[in-house]
């Protein structure tokens, strides 16, 4: 078998609907870029998003929320996304959908304080002792049978010396999980003890070719050295690592390691521990927040109590930028008899800034769908986008951009690379869509149970 003939497992990366949304796509002075980053067309509402963008970065959007409104299948989840893109990998997103809310478990209330929470970050910046070090053997004070070891005594060297350090003996099992021996550079944390295994101390590489151990130089520097180490963790992680403390002897904690852990509520008073905990870190300059950005798309699946829920929790010091998407129009609160553009009741939406998206044209859709079928890998000729854009005009842009997959199906079948107008014209006769179903529907009433 040839090296070559083996097949990488690698994993592909898998295509969703909005894999191809790489951010805005703005220019350096806010103005949006016709056809950028995956978008295209929705100058408007992109250039909106990008001054969210900068205000969040700035630190001035706090406690405010933010609400995409336009019809089905306009881009607004690409918004957000696109918005998630900008900010980058160290501000937390959290996306949810209105009708999470609604667990058996847990109160709803309860579910949304959880993505909130979710949605902030924090960064803290830690000074570790670090002790990075070659062993040297010593003679082992401890020999002989039955006796457990009370401390160990390493020989640890450095380029600037060498140094005899006695060390508590929770480091020793490290050391062996590690399988530490003489000749390889280790990393001991000061503060937790942890023992790490950097690789083998390049004055021990042998004369061999090929060898599985990676080489590394012995350290420089002193036997003692502090190192920055940052951390990112969110709110949420904070609540959960409190609300189930591990370990302890005494029957319940033994019970409870057994027993799968049921989704519990975390209580307002731990909440408030950890924010003196954390408000105490952040005057010390330990930590700071990240404000990240909770997208809650559905909206108008919230009823009163979650709405009324939303107004307290805008307004408290630690919240998140709050996107909401919605695509209904003037229509009922869920659970209530009142109408409300978008299905939010008229005190949350005082305190929105609100951002319309707008249905796209023939040419614009017939770039998405050239961008699509890019992504998605597949060669499509100019005719058959044109029909596809046609289609996606009198149905709509979600089921044109469904009809790519099966028509290149089809053109396989066919023994063609790429998709042509007849594979497309086979694929839209055996697939309708949603508007051409409710004609059926109107047309055969007698057939169906209503």
């Amino acid at each position: 078998m040839k090296i070559e003939e083996v097949q990488s497992t690698t994993k592909k990366q898998r295509i969703a609907t909005h894999t191809h949304i790489k951010g805005l796509g703005l220019e350096a002075n806010g103005k949006a870029l016709p056809l950028a980053a995956g978008f295209v067309g929705q100058a408007a509402a992109r250039e909106a998003g990008g001054l969210i963008v900068d205000m969040i970065r700035q630190k001035k959007m706090a406690g405010r929320a933010l609400l995409l409104a336009g019809p089905p299948g306009t881009g607004k989840t690409a918004l957000a996304l696109g918005i998630c893109q900008e900010l980058g990998s160290k501000v937390p997103f959290c996306p949810m959908v209105g009708s999470e809310v609604y667990s058996s478990e847990v109160k709803k209330t309860e579910v949304l304080m959880e993505h909130f929470r979710r949605a902030i970050g924090l960064r803290i910046k830690e000074n570790k002792e670090v002790t990075e070090l070659s062993p040297e053997e010593t003679e082992s004070v401890t020999g002989g049978y039955g006796k457990s070891i009370s401390h160990v005594i390493i020989g640890l060297k450095t380029v600037k010396g060498t140094k005899q350090l006695k060390l508590d003996p929770t480091i020793y099992d490290a050391l062996i999980k590690e399988k530490v021996a003489v000749g390889d550079v280790i990393y001991i944390e000061a503060n937790s003890g942890a023992v790490k295994r950097v690789g083998r101390s390049d004055a021990f590489a042998t004369e061999f070719d090929l060898e599985a151990e990676e080489y590394v130089p012995l350290p420089k520097g002193e036997v003692h050295k502090k190192k920055e180490i940052v951390q990112d963790v969110t709110l949420h992680d904070l609540d959960a690592a409190n609300a189930r403390p591990q370990g302890g002897q005494d029957i319940l904690s033994l019970m409870g390691q057994m027993m799968k852990p049921r989704k519990t509520e975390i209580t307002d008073k731990l909440r408030q521990e950890i924010n003196k905990v954390v408000n105490r870190y952040i005057d010390e300059g330990v930590a700071e927040l990240v404000p990240g950005v909770l997208f809650i798309d559905e909206v108008h699946m919230l009823d009163m109590e979650c709405f009324s829920y939303l107004n307290r929790a805008l307004e408290s010091s630690l919240s998140p930028i709050v996107i909401f998407a919605t695509n209904r129009g003037i229509c009922n609160v869920r659970g209530t008899d009142m109408t409300s553009p978008h299905g939010i009741p008229v005190d949350l939406l005082d305190r929105l800034v609100i951002i319309r998206t707008e249905t796209y044209g023939p040419a614009e859709m017939i770039q998405i769908l050239a961008i699509r079928a890019q992504v998605e890998e597949l060669l499509i000729d100019e005719e058959s986008l044109a029909f596809l854009g046609e289609l996606g005009q009198e149905a709509s842009l979600r089921h044109a951009v469904q009809l790519l997959s099966p028509a290149s199906v089809v053109a396989k079948m066919n023994g063609r690379d790429s998709i042509c107008k007849a594979d497309l014209e086979e694929v839209n006769s055996l697939y309708i869509d949603a508007k051409s179903s409710a004609r059926l529907l109107q047309q055969q009433q007698d057939r169906y149970i209503s």
